[in-house]
């Protein structure tokens, strides 16, 4: 008898979270259809609740023993586990800060939790992907749920066309990643990660397979650089965080920068590690380009969220930079820094979001002269998170910039690292055109801050852990090189 569509149900368990998430948005979906508009926060509440439980699910899978379900489709190892923890994590604090925006602008709708749930999902199966299908598929079901988010304020100007924007580039740098997995698939004869991996590996592959290989290799970097909004690719980043409603914003700049760093992690070091030296030439040519350009362009705008889509695009520069080491301390140093950048990241687009009311956004950096005077506190948080993500030290920015500097170094990239620091300290300039506003400007009007009391504790929370894990890093850093 045949056993090669075997299949044992018992192997499920390891995929318990999906399993778990989707249900729920179905759950969430339909019971979202029954409820009228005064209860409308319920699936607020069912969207938080379906995040933990699948937080927790994925908590107590760390540590189990490496698993490969599905057809050899789907893996779990300590890195998808511990991805998935911080996805929901930060999830819960984006949907935190997104009910007091969505309240704001008449945008509190179910369809929008449905569709992060669906993103969340997406993203799930993108760290967990052990095979370039399901890697494509995890991708898709990310980027249509995040085209649908982008466009959910249709009357808002700019959010159309933002999400055009974003879908007409997103598919054709999905095409490009599509057309470089054939690539591979037609020469590895395989779709599956081990398989890529013992190919690209063969001491005897000839010159015709590294041809064809390299070739594919450029239009995966391609994808992957796209969706990490690299230069120069990223030419959706500024419209798209500017066209958006700024809860998407966060959204999108946050926590589909971790399934990003997984596909990458998935792709070119478990499948095609063995071709760093080809794959590693371009990274570094995109990252030195993403940190100039993010670095340089950034002081030319007025538009907070404009200015830190620029910021973005230098901070992945940054991250490329890790994965250009070719050693596994870089590769940690570079999964370090994409989640301290998720961290900062949330807590700056909360402070934006904290400080909008119906009918105005504070989306200008005009907006925050005398921030100081009216809202000391949040003054000061804003100014943690500035000097974070400037790297000032001991912020929890700095170590992230540290770290990935110091396996620049002893890679013996010593002049890549000069460059970095040089771009970084021109950076520092917008952040601190933003403290100067806060505190050394007088504002024409009075700012009130009008923010549901939980909003507030989570954000205090979050800038407050920038500081306090900023003078303990040790442990985090250790758990990120644990994943390699």
């Amino acid at each position: 008898m045949n056993n090669t569509f075997a299949f044992d149900t018992s192997s499920l368990l390891v995929a318990l979270p999906e399993i778990f998430l989707l249900s729920a948005i179905v759950v969430v979906l339909l019971l979202d259809l029954f409820l009228t508009k005064g209860f409308k926060q319920v699936t607020y509440y069912l969207t938080q609740a379906s995040l933990l439980i699948t937080g927790v699910l994925s908590f107590n899978l760390i540590g189990h023993p490496e698993a490969i379900i599905l057809g050899n489709s789907f893996v779990l190892d300590n890195m998808a586990s511990v991805f998935k923890v911080f996805m929901m994590g930060a999830t819960m604090v984006a949907m935190v800060y997104s009910r007091h925006y969505l309240t704001q602008h008449s945008l509190f709708r179910g369809e929008y939790f449905v569709l992060v749930l669906l993103s969340v999902l997406g993203m799930m199966v993108m760290v967990s992907g052990y095979s370039l299908l399901t890697l494509y598929l995890g991708l898709e079901i990310l980027s249509l749920s995040l085209y649908t988010l982008i466009a959910i304020a249709r009357e808002r100007s700019g959010a159309i066309e933002a999400a055009l924007k974003y879908f007409v580039l997103g598919a054709i740098a999905s095409g490009l990643l599509l057309y470089g997995m054939s690539m591979i698939y037609g020469i590895s004869g395989s779709l599956n990660i081990s398989d890529i991996a013992a190919f690209a590996s063969d001491a005897n592959l000839g010159s015709r397979e590294t041809l064809i290989i390299n070739f594919g290799l450029v239009f995966l970097v391609i994808g992957i650089a796209f969706k990490l909004g690299a230069v120069p690719f990223h030419m959706w980043v500024p419209d798209v965080y500017q066209g958006s409603p700024t809860s998407v914003t966060m959204f999108l700049s946050t926590v589909p920068k971790i399934a990003a760093v997984a596909m990458l992690v998935r792709i070119l070091i478990d499948g095609l590690g063995a071709m760093h030296p080809y794959w590693s030439d371009l990274f570094m040519a995109l990252a030195l380009l993403s940190i100039a350009l993010g670095s340089v362009v950034a002081l030319m705008q007025t538009n907070i969220k404009r200015m830190l889509a620029y910021s973005t695009i230098s901070h992945v520069g940054f991250i490329m930079l890790g994965f250009v080491t070719g050693v596994v301390t870089g590769y940690g140093a570079a999964t370090f820094y994409v989640l301290v950048y998720v961290f900062m990241s949330l807590a700056a687009f909360g402070i934006i979001i904290l400080l909008n009311k119906k009918g105005f956004e504070a989306d200008q950096i005009s907006d925050y002269k005398g921030l100081s005077k009216y809202s000391p506190w949040f003054a000061l948080m804003m100014l943690i998170v500035m000097l974070s993500m400037a790297g000032v030290p001991p912020m929890l920015g700095f170590y992230s910039k540290f770290f990935i500097l110091q396996q620049l170094v002893s890679a013996g990239f010593v002049t890549i690292a000069i460059i970095a620091v040089v771009f970084a300290v021109i950076s520092a300039y917008y952040y601190l055109q933003i403290i100067k506003s806060m505190y050394f400007e007088d504002s024409e009007k009075e700012i009130v801050v009008s923010a549901p009391m939980d909003m507030k504790l989570i954000l205090s929370i979050n800038a407050i852990l920038i500081l306090v894990i900023g003078l303990f890093p040790d442990f985090w850093m250790k758990l990120a090189l644990s994943l390699f």
